[in-house]
């Protein structure tokens, strides 16, 4: 038995070596190999690195030809995608629509002046505002001690023209204004921004208003308003829209507003004074014509004395009254066309004279439908008198100012 060992064991380690390792083992020796040749095939037979071979050709070949195929399929769409393009800058060319896009905004150091327009208008209110001291004082006289709180109180409440609860309730009452739905909201502020944003101005600093109308309309009043019909809202698109609030943005900038409703409120005493002084005079009147010509000769008499002694007295300053209806409807065309010139620097010139054609042909159909209702007899036209009462310029002399503005860059 021991020289067994080590005859066999020699021999079967070189052979066993050699073959095992490289492939399958030899099944010539009987004693040993009967044990290892039945394992090693065992773990060889799974020897299948043909499954990772097989796939690799698989999946190149079976999408290969399905990519090349789908690429030309996706380059075929590309070509209609490009003509939309010129629709899109169709509107831009017709001046109808703006791009309303956010971006940064400079805001300007001056955000309101006080233009020639705004001054003139202050002071052709001086003689109302006089009239109006002399009314206030008198009636405070009968108030004994507390009339000199009272005529000062009415000196300091023009404050109130720039308090914001004051203007709500100006906008409310007066104007028939209201707050815009947040639908309503959400086509405004766009325009809004992108109008306070070429004038330099802080948007926040006014307040959309909408009037319940079907007119093409807009207002701007007291300090912080600007009102915008329902139907110019919903009817003009972005960019005309924009011209519109652009105006009123004019009046706001220019001092216009707010120096009209100053001016408004101080003449408001001598105003309502001027009111029933016409009643009691045509009360008076009509009770002494009971008492045949006598009466109403007396009455004149009256009358002309107490006003010879206020001319005189305040040197001739109430005879101004009568021409200052004039002269502040000329003060008012001309803020007109400096608000108009304000939104066509800032370059909706063309979207404004095409609202203001607008306005033209909105004036032309409302004078048919009242010739048409007056049986086909046109109206008469108005004197040249009352044309001086205007407060708005006629459509030529509005779109003669806009021609700068209109012509193209050279």
């Amino acid at each position: 038995m021991p020289p067994t060992y080590p005859t066999g064991p020699g021999p079967t380690r070189q052979q066993s070596s050699e073959p095992s390792y490289p492939g399958a083992g030899e099944p010539s020796h009987p004693g040993i190999p009967a044990q290892a040749p039945p394992t090693y095939p065992t773990a060889q037979q799974p020897m299948p690195p043909t499954y990772p071979a097989a796939p690799q050709p698989a999946y190149p070949t079976g999408p290969g030809p399905a990519y090349p195929s789908a690429a030309p399929h996706r380059e075929a769409p590309a070509p209609p995608l490009a003509p939309p393009a010129p629709p899109a800058a169709a509107p831009d060319a017709d001046h109808r629509y703006i791009s309303t896009d956010q971006r940064r905004v400079h805001i300007s150091a001056h955000q309101r002046r006080t233009d020639a327009t705004a001054v003139g208008n202050l002071l052709l209110y001086l003689p109302n505002f006089l009239a109006s001291l002399f009314v206030v004082t008198l009636v405070s006289a009968f108030f004994g001690g507390l009339g000199l709180i009272l005529v000062l109180a009415w000196l300091v409440s023009g404050v109130l023209v720039f308090h914001r609860p004051t203007e709500s309730a100006v906008a409310r009452r007066l104007l028939g204004l209201r707050y815009p739905t947040p639908q309503e909201r959400e086509r405004l502020e766009p325009v809004w921004r992108e109008v306070t944003a070429r004038a330099g101005v802080e948007g926040r600093t006014y307040e959309l208003w909408i009037e319940d109308s079907d007119d093409l309309n807009a207002v701007a009043a007291a300090g912080h308003i600007v009102g915008v019909t329902r139907f110019s809202m919903n009817a003009l698109p972005s960019g005309e829209l924009a011209a519109v609030l652009a105006h009123e943005l004019g009046h706001h900038v220019g001092g216009h507003a707010w120096s009209s409703l100053l001016g408004y409120w101080y003449a408001l005493p001598g105003r309502i004074a001027w009111r029933v002084m016409r009643a009691f005079g045509r009360i008076v009147f009509k009770v002494s014509r009971v008492f045949s010509c006598f009466g109403v000769g007396f009455v004149l008499l009256v009358f002309g004395a107490f006003a010879f002694a206020t001319i005189s007295t305040l040197y001739g300053l109430p005879l101004l009254v009568l021409a200052l209806p004039y002269a502040l409807a000329a003060v008012s065309r001309r803020a007109e066309l400096r608000a108009d010139q304000h939104a066509a620097a800032l370059g909706f010139a063309p979207m404004l004279a095409t609202v203001l054609d607008k306005l033209h042909q909105a004036d032309q159909q409302q004078a048919l439908a009242a010739r048409a209702h007056n049986g086909g007899v046109p109206l008469q036209e108005p004197s040249a008198l009352s044309k001086l009462l205007s407060s708005h310029p006629d459509h030529h002399t509005r779109l003669h100012h806009l021609q700068p503005y209109l012509q193209p860059s050279r």
